[in-house]
């Protein structure tokens, strides 16, 4: 089993999630985080007004907004899961994401005490 992370634009969640779940991956976790890659923050980013001090520092701003998903999938099905997210968020601008993926030793399901794959099906 692998985690795949994918730190995305608010803007995509939405899409994202309905492709994932057509593909058959409707069960995953999503926060909603700040941070900035090499550029340290672009403004075009944000939809809010940005204080003009912001502006002069190098970078434009401290963090952006940013949406940070997370699930566990079989191993076989990481490529299609990071292609689909790929799919759906590249723009080919600074700020498309990033995925990460992780291997996951065990999984658990509280309610049943499932674990491995049962636990994630």
């Amino acid at each position: 089993m692998k985690e795949i992370m994918a730190v995305i634009r608010p803007k995509q969640m939405t899409r994202t999630k309905e492709v994932l779940a057509a593909l058959g991956f409707p069960a995953l976790t999503a926060w909603r985080v700040l941070g900035r890659g090499k550029q340290k923050g672009l403004a075009g980013e944000v939809s809010f007004e940005i204080q003009p001090e912001l502006m002069k520092q190098d970078g434009g701003m401290k963090f952006v907004p940013k949406r940070l998903i997370s699930l566990v999938v079989e191993d076989e099905d990481v490529p299609l899961v990071v292609a689909a997210i790929i799919k759906v968020n590249r723009t080919g601008a600074i700020g498309d994401g990033r995925i990460f993926v992780c291997p996951v030793d065990d999984a658990v399901r509280i309610r049943t005490q499932e674990r491995s794959s049962e636990a994630i099906s």
